[in-house]
């Protein structure tokens, strides 16, 4: 699979009739197709293995995420959606979510000189779309920037292929071995460093939310780190729970400051989050 770009599995050709495609992302492990069906708009993810290189270890969860996605979808009540094995993997398709993730809206907030503020509803529409999977019982696991789609009615949380919090097919399951350690809560970086794994909670999604929002409103980070650092020297700055001062003003930066509190149990949960926004 190195270097090339797979094409949509017959299944899923099959099911969608696909009347144009395009080509969203493909990187290591992952390909995201927006495809255009006379059911709908959707979003095709392939999973493959990734192999090992010099820089990098194999990592062959990538090719079960789509399905493991898909089984959580499910559980969840989904109905306009698949997911199956493909000759590389497995592959779900689910509705398209319309609209600019929570970064790109917000990029107006972080230009030089700009006094144009986040806006409160924004963050609450992020703050109710994490509430709504809590509720059901899931931990994200994965919360970021990217995962918030501001769609025009509402604001969707996606790529739940790392969520823990209910019965998974075996064939589809692996452990969490982290995120993307910008948005990594101090005791899940811990446990990644000490044992490899961690288990997702709610409380670190509730951190993970408030690093969204800061790094959405203002560029910098929770956690300060060199950009080129690798992933375990930037695992151990946000073990250490030593991070950068909040600087987004009013209530949402008290919010903010309380959502990234080193200590799991003095972070809000999403109901009180949103109580306070609202």
């Amino acid at each position: 699979m190195s270097g090339s770009i797979p094409e949509l599995p017959i299944v899923v050709r099959d099911a969608l009739m696909p009347s144009a495609q395009r080509l969203v992302t493909n990187r290591r492990g992952s390909t995201v197709w927006e495809v255009q069906s006379h059911r709908g708009k959707y979003a095709v993810k392939l999973g493959y293995p990734v192999e090992a290189t010099a820089d990098w270890p194999a990592q062959p969860w990538t090719a079960l995420a789509p399905a493991r996605e898909g089984a959580i979808l499910y559980r969840l009540g989904f109905q306009d959606m698949a997911y199956g094995e493909w000759k590389h993997g497995t592959w779900n398709f689910q509705p398209w979510r319309e609209g600019p993730d929570l970064y790109k809206l917000w990029e107006p907030c972080r230009e030089q000189g700009s006094s144009i503020t986040p806006q409160t509803g924004v963050a609450l529409g992020c703050v109710e779309a994490l509430a709504e999977l809590h509720r059901a019982g899931w931990a994200h696991g994965d919360v970021q920037p990217a995962h918030f789609v501001v769609g025009p009615e509402r604001t969707h949380l996606i790529d739940l292929a790392l969520a823990r919090g209910g019965n998974v097919p075996e064939g589809y399951d692996f452990p969490f071995r982290g995120c993307l350690v910008h948005y990594e809560a101090p005791e899940i970086a811990r446990s990644v460093l000490a044992t490899g794994e961690a288990e997702p909670t709610q409380e670190a999604d509730i951190y993970a939310l408030g690093a969204s929002l800061l790094i959405s409103a203002t560029g910098w980070r929770a956690v300060e780190y060199p950009d080129d650092a690798p992933r375990s020297v930037q695992r151990e700055a946000v073990a250490s729970g030593q991070r950068r001062p909040v600087k987004v003003l009013g209530e949402l930066g008290e919010l903010i400051d309380a959502m990234l509190s080193p200590a799991p149990e003095d972070r809000p949960t999403t109901f009180e989050v949103a109580k306070a926004l609202s």
